[in-house]
């Protein structure tokens, strides 16, 4: 981890990709969020991340081991959004880390290819 970069606590909620990607409608609720934040000049603050590598960290093998492959995470550094998307949807696991880390050095990086 480089000294310059501050460590962080990211809060997650996992789930099968095709559940978190094309089941639930969350674009509109994006959208509407996006909407607020610029209205309040505030930046965005989570992200939508197909394979995320951070679920590779051993802290998480069982959360990994129950989520549906190929997985997807929401990932924020605002807690309270998280737990809002835990009491919206179903079949989603919760969490958080702190990063960047040496077993997690980006947050927000995706195993996937595309």
């Amino acid at each position: 981890m480089s000294d310059n970069v501050s460590a962080q606590t990211y809060y997650f909620i996992a789930a099968s990709r095709k559940y978190l990607m094309e089941n639930v409608p969350l674009d509109e609720t994006f959208k509407e969020r996006a909407q607020n934040y610029a209205a309040r000049n505030k930046e965005i603050d989570y992200w939508r991340i197909a394979e995320p590598a951070f679920l590779e960290a051993p802290e998480f093998s069982e959360i990994k081991q129950k989520c549906p492959k190929p997985a997807a995470a929401i990932v924020s550094t605002d807690a309270n959004i998280i737990r809002w998307m835990k009491l919206r949807l179903e079949f989603v696991a919760m969490g958080e880390f702190v990063a960047p880390s040496e077993l997690i050095p980006d947050p927000l990086a995706s195993l996937s290819q595309v």
